[in-house]
């Protein structure tokens, strides 16, 4: 089959590589349908994630079929179209029982960095029956996608860690696809504002389309002046990390109000100062989480019904072919105007 794969830093390509099988009784095979790439991704390439070796097909998101399914799988069967999650849970473990499924013993962030991933014709999915989602009739495929991965990321680590609440105000720094998704989510549950920060003026330009209440082009490094000046100097009460650098993680400290939260969802691959000789007096909280997918069943709900929409964060379109290209313009994004580019297998 044909499978994106990671070959060291700065190293990757298209290849040919072994059909998996199943290996335990609780697996599936899925014959991918669309994935995506992730910002993650980038970051594996850059050599950021010492635990995805060399050799990894890559990919933790995406939808598919079920081909094979193991004698253990009760929940689904073959030809189920399905979501991948891209958090594989065994349900048992004590982290999953408290509900923390990205740290499973045997499962959590496997898939595209200790196991192989979904950039590919077919993936193997370990503890199937709490690691994949039925999709319902009549959904759209491109929306499907955004469920693996990016609307529960945003949501949860960003939306739900951040303590976002009605009437609060909100400052996303990082309008990518995980800020977007958490501009999405945190509407849910009506702040007074929110303010999005990035140096992109045509992302955004799409928060303003997409419910941002204000925008403010970080590029001059004046971003916290602005944000203080849009809140009466009060500062705000959420500040969501949503890119993965210590710059961005520093500006969300400029910009926490007192008694307000830094929810950090950004992946960082080097140190970020934490400067508690300004903060140490502020009551602030400062969250991190991997997303665990537990909302995953609920905002599919919401997108079924229409009271939630992720399909103008698919912005661009690819075969399983062209993968490079997709790379090249997901990571050239202020150039290509990129979001979440779908990649049909």
């Amino acid at each position: 089959m044909k499978a994106f794969v990671y070959a060291g830093p700065g190293s990757h390509d298209l290849q040919d590589r072994p059909v998996p099988t199943l290996q335990a009784s609780t697996d599936v095979i899925v014959q991918m349908t669309h994935t995506t790439i992730c910002g993650t991704d980038l970051h594996i390439l850059k050599g950021d994630v010492p635990s995805c070796q060399p050799g990894r097909i890559l990919g933790h998101e995406g939808i598919g079929v079920v081909d094979e399914v193991g004698d253990g799988v009760t929940n689904f069967k073959r030809d189920d179209r399905v979501i991948i999650s891209c958090i594989t849970a065994c349900a048992r473990c004590v982290p999953c029982r408290k509900g923390m499924y990205s740290h499973c013993t045997s499962g959590g962030w496997i898939l595209g960095n200790t196991i192989d991933g979904t950039q590919a014709e077919r993936v193997r999915i370990p503890w199937a029956d709490t690691s994949l989602h039925h999709i319902p009739a009549g959904m759209d495929d491109g929306v499907m996608v955004m469920l693996s991965d990016i609307l529960p990321t945003g949501f949860e680590c960003g939306v739900l860690k951040g303590q976002v609440q009605p009437g609060s105000i909100v400052a996303i720094v990082g309008a990518g696809p995980i800020g977007m998704a958490a501009l999405l989510t945190a509407q849910l549950y009506a702040p007074a504002e929110i303010i999005m920060i990035d140096v992109d003026d045509h992302r955004l330009e799409v928060a303003k389309r997409l419910g941002a209440t204000s925008v403010v082009n970080s590029a001059d490094g004046r971003a916290a002046e602005a944000v203080m000046a849009l809140t009466n100097e009060r500062g705000v009460d959420t500040a969501i990390e949503a890119v993965g650098v210590s710059a961005t993680f520093e500006l969300c400290q400029d910009l926490i109000g007192a008694g307000g939260t830094i929810a950090n969802i950004g992946v960082h691959g080097g140190p970020a100062s934490l400067h508690l000789e300004r903060l140490w007096d502020r009551n602030i909280t400062i969250t991190t989480r991997l997303v665990d997918t537990s909302s995953t069943p609920m905002l599919l709900s919401l997108v079924q019904s229409k009271k939630l929409d992720p399909q103008s964060l698919v912005t661009h379109r690819f075969s399983l072919d062209q993968i490079m290209d997709a790379y090249e313009t997901f990571a050239g994004a202020k150039r290509s105007h990129a979001l979440k580019v779908m990649i049909e297998v």
